[in-house]
């Protein structure tokens, strides 16, 4: 495999893994929506998924005594996007 196509596996992944983060804190406020009867701006979600990731952990500590499964999906998403996405401009500017 050259190191040109690797390059673009990893920007795919960087991608795919983003929205995937997205999806998933769409998900993390509609549970929110539904249990505490919040309104949800899903436009606000895009920008400021984070806020409402920090409500829905809270609210799942105060239901079950430990964050929800979504939390730790984001958590892993994210995190992969970010790795992704370093190691993609590295190997980008590595490249010329």
């Amino acid at each position: 495999m050259s190191a040109h196509l690797f390059m673009w596996y990893i920007f795919g992944l960087a991608v795919i893994s983003g929205i995937s983060s997205l999806v998933i804190s769409f998900g993390a406020a509609s549970h929110l929506s539904k249990k505490q009867g919040t309104k949800i701006n899903y436009w606000d979600v895009r920008f400021h998924g984070l806020k409402y990731l920090k409500q829905y952990r809270k609210l799942t500590i105060e239901e079950n005594g430990k964050p929800g499964g979504l939390f730790y999906a984001w958590l892993f998403t994210i995190s992969l996007f970010y790795v992704s996405l370093i190691l993609f401009i590295v190997l980008l500017l590595a490249g010329r």
